[in-house]
């Protein structure tokens, strides 16, 4: 039975094979990936925390108005309802895509989506 293969020892040998042609092998290249010239080197001063501006402009990130009147909306990450306070601006009014802020004489429109460019003209005739 010296002669016969040992399936054990067959398996073990397979394994090990798999095993070192794992190691040599390469991994996949991203598709989603940018190119490396998009990418910033890690390390780099683009990598630190941004600090934040005094005077940023709020971003208007979530709203939700429910059936039963409850309005609610998120900006800055911060959860406002309707009548309530952001940084001091009293929250005017919303609709579903708008958050009016109200500080004193001053009146601040957000917009969840930016308003769209005027349609560029190609010739004339357009």
């Amino acid at each position: 039975m010296d002669d016969a293969v040992n399936p054990r020892r067959l398996l073990c040998v397979a394994a090990l094979a798999l095993q070192a042609a794992a190691a040599t092998a390469q991994p996949l290249a991203d598709p989603t990936r940018p190119p490396a010239r998009f990418t910033i080197p890690a390390g780099s001063p683009a990598d630190a925390p941004a600090a934040p501006v005094a005077n940023a402009l709020p971003q208007l990130q979530s709203v939700l108005i429910a059936p039963g009147g409850r309005h609610v909306a998120v900006i800055d990450g911060q959860t406002v309802r309707l009548g309530g306070l952001f940084k001091g601006a009293r929250v005017a009014q919303m609709t579903q895509t708008e958050v009016v802020l109200v500080d004193g004489a001053s009146r601040r429109v957000l917009r969840l989506y930016p308003p769209a460019p005027p349609p560029q003209r190609h010739n004339e005739r357009d």
